[in-house]
């Protein structure tokens, strides 16, 4: 089980897999399309709780602590 440091390190390093923001980092999704998530039904499983994450963290002006982490921590292998 990982911990809640190595989730968002994880989350900062997640490109998305499918759609028209294919291979965009996820925290660099624009903020309409994570709405439009949120009110049509987040994915199931990790995908989808990572655009949860994203969700609650763009509510909150938080995006620059994600964009920190890619910065200053190395992809998980």
């Amino acid at each position: 089980m990982s911990t809640p440091q190595e989730e968002l390190i994880k989350l900062a390093h997640t490109k998305m897999p499918f759609g028209k923001y294919e291979g965009y980092f996820l925290i660099d999704l624009p903020e309409y399309y994570i709405v439009w998530y949120k009110t049509k039904g987040f994915p199931k499983g990790k995908l989808g709780e990572q655009l949860q994450l994203v969700y609650e963290l763009k509510l909150n002006g938080l995006e620059d602590l994600i964009r920190n982490i890619k910065k200053n921590f190395p992809k998980p292998s």
